[in-house]
């Protein structure tokens, strides 16, 4: 068993699906069903997984690895992560592609040059991608990894440019006045009795 050098997660496996081994996997790949596309899939400990058959389910792929031929083997796998060597991946990205790994650990800076932490995760609950930003002393907060919120990434530089009031890190007027007049302390209106 091969530990890999640079190690990239792909996936991570979930509960098994009916009784022949098939499991629920969870993938970070732009297409899930391209998961059996980068070659053998390894674990933390350099177990190898081969992909034999793979079909859509939902908001996860179901997978048939090799050697996982019952529901007591599939079961064991439940919550391994899944990784490959940075090396089998594509290379060749467009200039707003990026891979999430290589992401983690920039800086978040504003226009202005104010930093707002750095980037220490990425996740995806469903809704798109939302960035985790850390700073010292402060909990970690999410911002969407959305063009308004995050205009530029510059990877070379070690930063990305973020706009505060998009990734709703400060409120914008509109949202202050509103939630002044929701409260009952707008400009002059009456309250609700």
């Amino acid at each position: 068993m091969a530990k890999l050098k640079d190690p990239v997660q792909l996936a991570v496996i979930g509960a098994a699906h009916g009784t022949r081994g098939e499991l629920r996997v969870k993938t970070f790949t732009g297409d899930p069903l391209a998961l059996g596309d980068y070659g053998m899939l390894f674990d933390e400990t350099g177990r190898r997984f081969e992909v034999l058959d793979i079909r859509p389910a939902k908001t996860v792929v179901v997978v048939r690895f090799r050697g996982v031929n019952d529901r007591n083997m599939a079961e064991a796998l439940n919550g391994t992560t899944l990784f490959i060597d940075r090396s089998q991946l594509p290379q060749d990205l467009d200039d707003d592609e990026y891979y999430h790994s290589d992401l983690i650990g920039l800086e978040a800076i504003d226009a202005e040059g104010n930093k707002h932490g750095k980037v220490s995760a990425m996740f995806d609950f469903g809704g798109g991608d939302l960035i985790e930003l850390t700073m010292r002393g402060k909990r970690p907060m999410l911002i969407p990894f959305t063009q308004a919120a995050v205009p530029h990434v510059d990877v070379k530089a070690g930063h990305i440019v973020i706009d505060p009031v998009a990734a709703g890190l400060i409120p914008d007027a509109n949202e202050d006045e509103e939630r002044r007049r929701q409260l009952g302390g707008g400009s002059g209106g009456k309250s609700p009795s």
